[in-house]
C-alpha cells in the first residue's frame, strides 16, 4: 500500500548523529560532508515518495459510479498532491542548502553570523537561522501577522 498523509514515514531511516572529533573546527570538511550526505539521503527519500505517489495515483485511479466514492478518491488524491507540492518546495530548499555547502557558506546564521549548531542542523538541515534569531522571527511574525 502506498504511503499517504495518514501514514507518515520516518525521515532519515539510517541516521547517525555527527560526533565531533577533539579539536575539530566547526563546519570542517568531514562535518560538511556529513550534512551533505544527510541532505542527499533526505532528498532521495522524498523523490522515492514522489514516485510512489505517482504509481499509486495511476494504479488506483478509478471512475467510480458512486459520487461519494469518486469524491473520496478525489479528496485523497488532492491531499496527496498538496503533500507532494510541499515536498517539492522542500526539495528545492534542500538543493539550495547543498549549494550553500558546496560554496562553503553553511552552518552559520544568515542574520547574525553565529554558528547555528550541529544538533539544530541535524534536526533541520535546511536551517539558515540560529535558534535565537529564529525565535525572534517567530515572535515578530506572531505580533505582526506577516
Amino acid at each position: 500500500m502506498a504511503n499517504t498523509a495518514e501514514q507518515p514515514r520516518e525521515r532519515f531511516t539510517n541516521f547517525t548523529p555527527y560526533e565531533m572529533k577533539k579539536g575539530e573546527d566547526y563546519m570542517s570538511a568531514d562535518m560538511l560532508q556529513h550534512f551533505k550526505n544527510l541532505l542527499l539521503q533526505w532528498k532521495q527519500e522524498l523523490m522515492e515518495e514522489v514516485d510512489r505517489t505517482m504509481h499509486h495515483m495511476q494504479e488506483d485511479a478509478a471512475n467510480y459510479a458512486d459520487p461519494s466514492d469518486r469524491a473520496t478518491q478525489e479528496e485523497e488524491f488532492s491531499l496527496e498532491l498538496r503533500t507532494r507540492d510541499r515536498e517539492r518546495k522542500l526539495i528545492k530548499k534542500i538543493d539550495q542548502t547543498i549549494d550553500r555547502i558546496d560554496k562553503d557558506d553553511y552552518g552559520f546564521c544568515d542574520q547574525c553570523g553565529v554558528e547555528i549548531g550541529i544538533r539544530r542542523l541535524e534536526a533541520r538541515p535546511t536551517a539558515t537561522l540560529c535558534i535565537d534569531c529564529k525565535t525572534l522571527a517567530e515572535i515578530r511574525e506572531r505580533q505582526t501577522g506577516i
